[in-house]
């Protein structure tokens, strides 16, 4: 089982570790885009820093962020799972995890990354920022990009497993399933009901989805379609509901009525 999950726009900042070794990242097949993008952020940043903030879509006073950005070689690495400090990555937790399900999360999870396409948690990796609807000169808008390298990467990392999408709209566009994988495909959408109605609400969407991450890790459980996950998602206590197969997968709403 793949489980794709989006990054976080909140990022720690270590302040020691060693330096960003391209070369040791998993997935190496996405080396040369890597360094594609890391070059083009890197010129875009070393500019006038106010108008990079605007390219970036940042404020006027997170400038700092733009130095960083053209430091990336240099900036001390942590593991992927622990710069990344969103919501979801909080409730998910992983480094509280015994170590039969943190085996699981090394082999099964993958990062969604607008500047290195695809992560393992262990990768280690510099604070960053780089949305993926951001247009880098010379290369193009970022999620385009990453469409046409994840591709080929994906399916060997899926094998023939199930592939649980968690990821965020902006980070989908990143990569779509060929038809022929649709039948194993996952898209995970979690909604919030209140009286009759059910809507998503950002915060609690990603809380619920590393909530969910976490017990499908310490469950052990290892589905191989959408339905065979449906069933244990309901084993683990949320309701769940699916809607008929699509040409990119099968659409799986668990539906949640407390925060």
């Amino acid at each position: 089982m793949l489980i794709l999950l989006p990054p976080s726009e909140g990022k720690t900042a270590p302040k020691r570790g060693k330096h960003l070794a391209l070369a040791d990242l998993a997935f190496p097949a996405l080396t040369e885009p890597r360094e594609q993008v890391i070059t083009a952020l890197a010129k875009l940043c070393a500019g006038d820093p106010q108008e990079a903030a605007r390219a970036l879509g940042l404020g006027p006073t997170q400038t700092d962020d733009v130095r960083r950005n053209t430091r990336l070689l240099e900036t001390p690495t942590a593991r992927a799972d622990a710069i990344y400090t969103g919501v979801l990555y909080e409730a998910l937790d992983l480094a509280s995890l015994d170590s039969a399900a943190r085996r699981r999360a090394s082999g099964s999870l993958a990062i969604t990354s607008s500047l290195f396409g695809l992560l393992r948690p262990a990768d280690r990796i510099p604070p960053y920022r780089l949305a993926g609807g951001v247009n880098l000169a010379g290369l193009g808008v970022v999620s385009a990009h990453w469409r046409v390298a994840l591709a080929p990467v994906i399916r060997e990392a899926a094998g023939r497993g199930l592939i649980v999408d968690l990821r965020s709209s902006t980070y989908a566009a990143f990569w779509r399933p060929d038809r022929d994988l649709a039948s194993r495909v996952a898209t995970v959408r979690v909604l919030q009901q209140v009286g009759s109605r059910r809507m998503v609400v950002s915060h609690f969407n990603k809380a619920t989805k590393g909530r969910l991450v976490r017990a499908l890790l310490e469950s052990g459980a290892s589905p191989r379609t959408p339905v065979a996950l449906a069933d244990v998602i309901r084993d683990l206590g949320w309701k769940v509901e699916l809607d008929d197969p699509g040409t990119h997968g099968q659409l799986l709403d668990v539906i949640v009525e407390e925060v």
